[in-house]
Protein backbone atom coordinates (compact mmCIF):
# COMPACT_ATOMS: atom_id res chain seq x y z
CA UNK A 1 0.00 0.00 0.00
CA UNK A 2 1.47 3.27 -1.08
CA UNK A 3 2.35 5.67 1.81
CA UNK A 4 1.36 9.57 2.21
CA UNK A 5 2.67 12.56 3.83
CA UNK A 6 1.69 13.83 6.73
CA UNK A 7 3.03 16.15 9.60
CA UNK A 8 4.12 14.95 12.67
CA UNK A 9 3.29 17.17 15.87
CA UNK A 10 3.33 17.49 19.27
CA UNK A 11 -0.49 16.42 20.15
CA UNK A 12 -0.47 19.81 23.17
CA UNK A 13 -0.01 21.72 19.32
CA UNK A 14 -2.12 19.72 16.80
CA UNK A 15 -4.93 21.86 16.26
CA UNK A 16 -2.95 25.24 15.63
CA UNK A 17 -1.04 22.92 13.32
CA UNK A 18 -4.09 21.76 11.49
CA UNK A 19 -5.36 24.99 11.26
CA UNK A 20 -2.49 26.76 9.49
CA UNK A 21 -2.46 23.62 7.32
CA UNK A 22 -5.82 23.73 6.36
CA UNK A 23 -5.78 27.75 5.68
CA UNK A 24 -2.58 27.09 3.56
CA UNK A 25 -5.08 24.27 1.66
CA UNK A 26 -2.25 21.75 2.07
CA UNK A 27 -4.55 19.23 5.11
CA UNK A 28 -5.93 16.74 3.08
CA UNK A 29 -9.76 16.42 4.38
CA UNK A 30 -10.01 13.16 2.91
CA UNK A 31 -8.01 11.58 5.72
CA UNK A 32 -8.17 11.88 9.42
CA UNK A 33 -5.84 12.96 11.67
CA UNK A 34 -4.01 9.95 12.81
CA UNK A 35 -2.57 9.75 16.71
CA UNK A 36 0.99 8.54 16.63
CA UNK A 37 2.49 7.90 20.10
CA UNK A 38 0.79 9.08 23.61
CA UNK A 39 2.72 12.96 22.61
CA UNK A 40 2.15 12.84 18.91
CA UNK A 41 -0.08 13.62 16.22
CA UNK A 42 -0.05 12.85 12.34
CA UNK A 43 -1.99 15.18 10.29
CA UNK A 44 -1.98 14.29 6.02
CA UNK A 45 -0.61 16.46 4.05
CA UNK A 46 -1.94 16.33 -0.19
CA UNK A 47 1.25 15.45 -1.41
CA UNK A 48 0.79 18.15 -4.22
CA UNK A 49 1.27 20.50 -1.73
CA UNK A 50 4.19 19.08 0.29
CA UNK A 51 6.80 21.70 -1.12
CA UNK A 52 4.89 24.41 0.28
CA UNK A 53 5.09 23.27 3.36
CA UNK A 54 7.27 25.20 5.42
CA UNK A 55 8.84 23.70 8.55
CA UNK A 56 10.54 26.51 10.47
CA UNK A 57 7.99 28.91 9.50
CA UNK A 58 5.17 26.38 10.80
CA UNK A 59 7.28 26.19 14.12
CA UNK A 60 7.91 29.70 14.35
CA UNK A 61 3.88 30.42 14.11
CA UNK A 62 3.23 27.72 16.70
CA UNK A 63 6.08 27.05 18.97
CA UNK A 64 9.09 26.33 18.65
CA UNK A 65 9.81 23.46 21.52
CA UNK A 66 7.04 21.35 19.63
CA UNK A 67 7.70 18.45 17.30
CA UNK A 68 7.64 19.08 13.99
CA UNK A 69 8.37 16.92 10.99
CA UNK A 70 7.28 15.55 7.82
CA UNK A 71 6.67 11.62 7.84
CA UNK A 72 5.71 9.02 5.51
CA UNK A 73 3.01 6.38 6.99
CA UNK A 74 0.37 3.98 5.60
CA UNK A 75 -2.67 6.07 5.15
CA UNK A 76 -4.95 6.96 8.26
CA UNK A 77 -8.41 6.21 8.18
CA UNK A 78 -10.75 7.84 5.60
CA UNK A 79 -13.13 10.70 7.08
CA UNK A 80 -16.63 9.63 7.02
CA UNK A 81 -17.85 13.23 6.79
CA UNK A 82 -15.58 13.58 3.12
CA UNK A 83 -15.68 10.23 1.47
CA UNK A 84 -18.34 11.19 -0.46
CA UNK A 85 -16.11 13.94 -2.21
CA UNK A 86 -12.12 12.11 -2.10
CA UNK A 87 -11.14 11.56 -5.84
CA UNK A 88 -11.44 7.44 -5.69
CA UNK A 89 -15.02 8.12 -5.52
CA UNK A 90 -16.23 10.38 -7.72
CA UNK A 91 -13.78 8.44 -10.01
CA UNK A 92 -15.70 5.07 -9.09
CA UNK A 93 -19.10 6.74 -9.68
CA UNK A 94 -18.18 8.13 -13.11
CA UNK A 95 -16.97 4.62 -14.29
CA UNK A 96 -19.61 3.26 -12.61
CA UNK A 97 -21.85 5.11 -14.99
CA UNK A 98 -19.81 4.46 -18.02
CA UNK A 99 -19.97 0.93 -17.48
CA UNK A 100 -23.27 0.30 -16.88
CA UNK A 101 -24.61 2.78 -19.67
CA UNK A 102 -22.46 0.42 -21.63
CA UNK A 103 -25.07 -2.69 -21.17
CA UNK A 104 -22.07 -3.89 -17.89
CA UNK A 105 -22.65 -4.87 -14.94
CA UNK A 106 -20.54 -3.01 -12.25
CA UNK A 107 -18.30 -5.37 -9.56
CA UNK A 108 -16.09 -5.54 -6.80
CA UNK A 109 -13.60 -6.57 -9.10
CA UNK A 110 -13.76 -3.28 -10.56
CA UNK A 111 -13.66 -1.48 -8.09
CA UNK A 112 -10.78 -2.96 -6.59
CA UNK A 113 -8.72 -2.24 -10.02
CA UNK A 114 -9.44 1.93 -9.91
CA UNK A 115 -6.49 3.64 -9.23
CA UNK A 116 -6.20 4.70 -5.22
CA UNK A 117 -3.28 6.77 -5.45
CA UNK A 118 -0.92 8.75 -8.38
CA UNK A 119 0.80 11.29 -9.08
CA UNK A 120 0.27 14.61 -10.33
CA UNK A 121 2.33 16.55 -12.13
CA UNK A 122 0.88 19.44 -13.16
CA UNK A 123 -2.19 19.19 -15.43
CA UNK A 124 -0.57 15.31 -16.26
CA UNK A 125 -2.10 12.17 -13.67
CA UNK A 126 0.71 9.06 -13.65
CA UNK A 127 -1.26 6.54 -12.82
CA UNK A 128 0.69 2.91 -11.50
CA UNK A 129 1.04 -0.61 -13.04
CA UNK A 130 -1.66 -2.11 -10.31
CA UNK A 131 -5.21 -0.62 -12.01
CA UNK A 132 -7.41 -0.85 -14.73
CA UNK A 133 -5.45 -4.20 -15.53
CA UNK A 134 -8.49 -6.00 -15.79
CA UNK A 135 -9.42 -7.21 -19.53
CA UNK A 136 -12.92 -5.78 -19.30
CA UNK A 137 -11.44 -2.06 -19.50
CA UNK A 138 -10.62 -2.77 -23.07
CA UNK A 139 -13.95 -3.38 -24.22
CA UNK A 140 -14.43 0.37 -23.80
CA UNK A 141 -13.79 3.17 -26.00
CA UNK A 142 -10.08 4.13 -25.02
CA UNK A 143 -10.92 8.20 -25.65
CA UNK A 144 -13.76 7.82 -23.47
CA UNK A 145 -12.43 6.01 -20.46
CA UNK A 146 -9.60 8.27 -20.15
CA UNK A 147 -11.41 11.08 -20.93
CA UNK A 148 -13.41 10.20 -17.53
CA UNK A 149 -10.69 9.62 -15.59
CA UNK A 150 -9.09 12.38 -16.47
CA UNK A 151 -12.78 14.63 -15.63
CA UNK A 152 -12.77 13.02 -12.64
CA UNK A 153 -9.12 13.49 -11.37
CA UNK A 154 -9.31 16.93 -12.36
CA UNK A 155 -6.64 16.26 -15.23
CA UNK A 156 -5.92 17.43 -18.79
CA UNK A 157 -3.42 14.44 -19.34
CA UNK A 158 -3.16 10.57 -18.55
CA UNK A 159 -0.21 8.66 -18.46
CA UNK A 160 0.62 5.18 -17.09
CA UNK A 161 3.51 3.04 -15.55
CA UNK A 162 3.97 -0.41 -16.46
CA UNK A 163 7.35 -1.06 -14.61
CA UNK A 164 10.79 0.70 -14.21
CA UNK A 165 13.12 -0.98 -17.30
CA UNK A 166 16.22 -2.54 -16.83
CA UNK A 167 18.48 -0.83 -18.50
CA UNK A 168 20.82 0.77 -16.51
CA UNK A 169 18.68 3.96 -16.16
CA UNK A 170 16.17 3.43 -14.15
CA UNK A 171 13.93 4.96 -16.89
CA UNK A 172 10.26 4.06 -16.36
CA UNK A 173 8.05 2.48 -19.10
CA UNK A 174 5.39 4.66 -18.95
CA UNK A 175 2.47 5.23 -22.16
CA UNK A 176 0.56 8.51 -22.67
CA UNK A 177 -3.14 7.65 -22.34
CA UNK A 178 -4.35 11.07 -23.42
CA UNK A 179 -2.70 14.57 -24.44
CA UNK A 180 -0.28 15.37 -27.43
CA UNK A 181 3.47 15.34 -25.52
CA UNK A 182 4.57 13.92 -22.43
CA UNK A 183 6.75 16.75 -20.34
CA UNK A 184 5.62 18.07 -17.64
CA UNK A 185 6.64 20.54 -14.70
CA UNK A 186 6.93 20.11 -11.38
CA UNK A 187 7.67 22.33 -8.64
CA UNK A 188 9.03 21.73 -5.25
CA UNK A 189 10.01 23.95 -2.92
CA UNK A 190 10.51 26.79 -5.28
CA UNK A 191 12.64 24.71 -7.66
CA UNK A 192 11.39 24.11 -11.36
CA UNK A 193 11.84 20.16 -12.51
CA UNK A 194 10.72 20.04 -16.02
CA UNK A 195 11.14 16.02 -17.81
CA UNK A 196 9.57 14.04 -20.02
CA UNK A 197 7.52 11.48 -18.00
CA UNK A 198 7.94 8.88 -20.21
CA UNK A 199 11.98 9.04 -20.22
CA UNK A 200 12.73 9.69 -16.73
CA UNK A 201 11.51 8.80 -13.17
CA UNK A 202 10.46 11.72 -10.64
CA UNK A 203 10.34 10.15 -6.86
CA UNK A 204 7.57 12.86 -4.71
CA UNK A 205 8.99 10.64 -1.65
CA UNK A 206 12.23 12.42 -1.97
CA UNK A 207 11.03 15.75 -1.20
CA UNK A 208 11.76 15.54 3.15
CA UNK A 209 15.11 14.84 1.90
CA UNK A 210 15.54 17.97 -0.31
CA UNK A 211 14.31 19.86 1.69
CA UNK A 212 17.03 18.97 4.26
CA UNK A 213 19.83 19.68 1.81
CA UNK A 214 18.11 22.74 1.12
CA UNK A 215 18.94 23.94 4.55
CA UNK A 216 22.93 22.99 4.52
CA UNK A 217 25.38 25.85 4.50
CA UNK A 218 27.04 25.62 1.67
CA UNK A 219 28.33 28.42 0.65
CA UNK A 220 31.90 28.67 -0.71
CA UNK A 221 31.99 24.62 -0.82
CA UNK A 222 32.67 22.49 -4.00
CA UNK A 223 29.65 19.62 -4.27
CA UNK A 224 30.16 16.59 -6.56
CA UNK A 225 26.19 15.08 -6.85
CA UNK A 226 27.17 11.99 -8.50
CA UNK A 227 23.75 10.50 -9.59
CA UNK A 228 22.45 13.85 -10.38
CA UNK A 229 19.36 12.47 -12.87
CA UNK A 230 16.94 15.42 -13.46
CA UNK A 231 18.79 17.57 -10.91
CA UNK A 232 16.89 16.30 -7.94
CA UNK A 233 19.45 17.01 -5.37
CA UNK A 234 21.83 19.05 -7.45
CA UNK A 235 19.64 22.34 -8.13
CA UNK A 236 18.78 22.12 -4.15
CA UNK A 237 22.40 22.45 -2.91
CA UNK A 238 22.82 25.29 -5.77
CA UNK A 239 19.32 27.22 -5.30
CA UNK A 240 18.81 26.79 -1.24
CA UNK A 241 22.13 25.56 -0.03
CA UNK A 242 24.32 28.14 -2.33
CA UNK A 243 26.79 26.09 -2.91
CA UNK A 244 29.75 27.94 -4.78
CA UNK A 245 29.66 25.08 -7.52
CA UNK A 246 28.04 21.38 -8.12
CA UNK A 247 29.46 19.03 -10.57
CA UNK A 248 26.59 16.66 -11.30
CA UNK A 249 27.23 13.52 -13.14
CA UNK A 250 24.81 11.43 -15.34
CA UNK A 251 24.68 8.84 -17.61
CA UNK A 252 21.14 8.56 -18.45
CA UNK A 253 21.22 10.89 -21.93
CA UNK A 254 17.37 11.56 -21.25
CA UNK A 255 17.86 12.90 -17.29
CA UNK A 256 20.61 14.98 -19.22
CA UNK A 257 18.78 16.46 -21.35
CA UNK A 258 16.11 17.57 -18.37
CA UNK A 259 19.15 18.30 -16.39
CA UNK A 260 20.26 21.03 -18.75
CA UNK A 261 17.52 22.23 -19.14
CA UNK A 262 16.02 22.55 -15.41
CA UNK A 263 19.74 24.19 -14.62
CA UNK A 264 18.76 27.12 -17.48
CA UNK A 265 15.13 27.32 -15.97
CA UNK A 266 16.19 27.80 -12.45
CA UNK A 267 19.09 30.28 -13.05
CA UNK A 268 22.02 28.42 -11.92
CA UNK A 269 23.43 27.13 -15.07
CA UNK A 270 26.66 29.01 -14.76
CA UNK A 271 27.34 27.04 -10.71
CA UNK A 272 27.40 23.78 -12.13
CA UNK A 273 29.53 21.76 -14.76
CA UNK A 274 28.01 18.64 -15.83
CA UNK A 275 29.76 15.62 -16.25
CA UNK A 276 27.77 12.93 -18.73
CA UNK A 277 28.92 9.26 -18.41
CA UNK A 278 29.63 6.37 -15.91
CA UNK A 279 30.29 8.49 -12.55
CA UNK A 280 33.78 5.43 -12.07
CA UNK A 281 35.19 6.95 -14.88
CA UNK A 282 35.06 10.50 -13.99
CA UNK A 283 38.73 12.30 -14.08
CA UNK A 284 38.39 14.68 -11.12
CA UNK A 285 40.27 14.46 -7.51
CA UNK A 286 40.78 15.99 -4.40
CA UNK A 287 37.78 18.70 -5.06
CA UNK A 288 34.99 17.70 -2.91
CA UNK A 289 33.89 19.57 0.71
CA UNK A 290 30.49 17.44 0.07
CA UNK A 291 29.69 14.25 -2.25
CA UNK A 292 26.19 13.44 -2.82
CA UNK A 293 25.65 9.64 -3.49
CA UNK A 294 21.84 9.66 -4.19
CA UNK A 295 20.84 6.47 -5.35
CA UNK A 296 19.01 3.47 -4.44
CA UNK A 297 18.83 0.19 -3.33
CA UNK A 298 22.55 1.07 -2.97
CA UNK A 299 25.32 3.34 -3.64
CA UNK A 300 28.17 1.56 -3.13
CA UNK A 301 29.86 1.45 -6.11
CA UNK A 302 30.43 5.16 -5.79
CA UNK A 303 32.04 5.32 -2.15
CA UNK A 304 35.57 4.89 -4.09
CA UNK A 305 34.79 7.57 -6.44
CA UNK A 306 33.55 9.97 -3.46
CA UNK A 307 36.34 9.26 -1.59
CA UNK A 308 38.58 10.11 -4.13
CA UNK A 309 37.09 13.00 -4.33
CA UNK A 310 37.27 14.61 -0.89
CA UNK A 311 39.96 17.10 -0.42
CA UNK A 312 43.05 15.57 1.08
CA UNK A 313 43.94 18.22 3.02
CA UNK A 314 40.42 19.33 4.78
CA UNK A 315 38.12 16.44 3.85
CA UNK A 316 34.61 16.87 4.16
CA UNK A 317 31.13 15.01 4.16
CA UNK A 318 29.67 12.31 2.36
CA UNK A 319 25.47 12.09 2.01
CA UNK A 320 24.84 8.15 1.34
CA UNK A 321 21.73 6.72 0.25
CA UNK A 322 20.61 3.30 1.50
CA UNK A 323 17.87 1.06 1.17
CA UNK A 324 18.28 -0.55 4.84
CA UNK A 325 16.11 -3.51 6.42
CA UNK A 326 15.90 -4.35 10.04
CA UNK A 327 17.73 -8.01 8.96
CA UNK A 328 20.44 -6.67 9.07
CA UNK A 329 22.81 -9.43 11.34
CA UNK A 330 24.04 -8.17 14.74
CA UNK A 331 22.60 -5.42 14.99
CA UNK A 332 22.04 -5.44 19.13
CA UNK A 333 25.28 -5.27 19.14
CA UNK A 334 26.14 -1.83 17.24
CA UNK A 335 27.10 0.88 19.76
CA UNK A 336 24.67 3.82 20.11
CA UNK A 337 25.47 7.50 18.81
CA UNK A 338 24.04 10.38 21.45
CA UNK A 339 24.66 13.24 18.54
CA UNK A 340 22.37 10.81 15.90
CA UNK A 341 18.85 11.76 15.22
CA UNK A 342 16.87 8.62 14.71
CA UNK A 343 13.08 7.84 14.38
CA UNK A 344 11.39 4.22 13.74
CA UNK A 345 10.66 1.16 16.08
CA UNK A 346 13.56 -0.18 18.01
CA UNK A 347 14.58 -2.89 15.45
CA UNK A 348 14.34 -0.99 12.49
CA UNK A 349 16.81 2.10 14.51
CA UNK A 350 19.31 -0.71 15.40
CA UNK A 351 19.16 -2.30 12.00
CA UNK A 352 20.24 1.67 10.67
CA UNK A 353 22.59 2.38 13.28
CA UNK A 354 24.61 -1.58 12.45
CA UNK A 355 24.88 -0.11 8.93
CA UNK A 356 25.91 3.18 9.93
CA UNK A 357 28.53 1.98 11.46
CA UNK A 358 29.66 -0.80 8.91
CA UNK A 359 30.21 1.93 6.38
CA UNK A 360 31.88 4.61 8.42
CA UNK A 361 34.56 1.75 9.14
CA UNK A 362 34.62 0.81 5.37
CA UNK A 363 35.02 4.54 4.29
CA UNK A 364 37.35 4.51 6.51
CA UNK A 365 39.63 2.01 4.93
CA UNK A 366 38.75 3.14 1.46
CA UNK A 367 39.94 6.80 2.44
CA UNK A 368 42.93 5.03 3.79
CA UNK A 369 43.99 2.94 0.92
CA UNK A 370 43.56 5.93 -1.30
CA UNK A 371 45.27 8.59 0.53
CA UNK A 372 47.71 5.83 2.26
CA UNK A 373 46.96 7.99 5.74
CA UNK A 374 44.40 7.83 8.48
CA UNK A 375 41.33 9.18 8.68
CA UNK A 376 38.39 10.28 11.33
CA UNK A 377 34.70 9.23 10.35
CA UNK A 378 31.89 10.35 12.10
CA UNK A 379 28.33 9.86 11.79
CA UNK A 380 27.11 13.53 12.45
CA UNK A 381 23.21 12.15 10.86
CA UNK A 382 20.95 9.33 9.95
CA UNK A 383 17.68 10.35 8.12
CA UNK A 384 15.09 8.19 7.43
CA UNK A 385 13.54 9.56 4.09
CA UNK A 386 10.67 7.05 3.59
CA UNK A 387 9.55 3.49 3.81
CA UNK A 388 9.20 1.04 1.00
CA UNK A 389 7.62 -1.90 3.34
CA UNK A 390 7.34 -3.06 6.88
CA UNK A 391 11.50 -2.84 8.00
CA UNK A 392 12.93 -1.63 4.36
CA UNK A 393 13.99 2.00 4.68
CA UNK A 394 15.38 4.64 2.28
CA UNK A 395 18.40 5.85 4.57
CA UNK A 396 20.14 8.61 4.23
CA UNK A 397 24.04 8.61 6.07
CA UNK A 398 25.54 11.61 6.68
CA UNK A 399 29.42 10.96 7.50
CA UNK A 400 32.37 13.78 8.28
CA UNK A 401 35.74 12.70 7.11
CA UNK A 402 38.77 14.51 7.84
CA UNK A 403 42.63 13.42 8.00
CA UNK A 404 43.83 12.52 10.95
CA UNK A 405 46.18 15.74 10.92
CA UNK A 406 42.66 18.31 11.16
CA UNK A 407 40.75 18.43 13.80
CA UNK A 408 37.35 20.21 13.40
CA UNK A 409 35.58 21.65 16.34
Amino acid sequence: MDTVPCLRVSQHHAQQFRRLLQSNKCLDLNLRLLKDSANTVLLPILPSCLSQVDLPSLRTMVSSESVCEIVWRQPPLQSKKRSGQAPFHKLEQMLRELVENGGEGWTEELRRDLPHSFQRHGDLILLGDNCFTLPQWNTFDGDLLWASVAKATGAKRLAKMSRISKDGFRSPIVTMLLGEHSWVTHVDNGIRYEFDVTKCMFSAGNITEKLRVSQFDCRGETVVDLYAGIGYFTLPYLVHAKARHVHACEWNPDALRALQKNLVTNRVSERCTIHPGDNRELHLNDIADRVNLGLIPSSEDGWPVACRLLKRTTGGFLHIHQNVTSSVPNTAAAPEDNDVTLRGKTADREAWQAWAHDTANRISCILGGITGAQWMVHIKHIEQVKSYAPHVHHIVLDLECRPRNDHPA
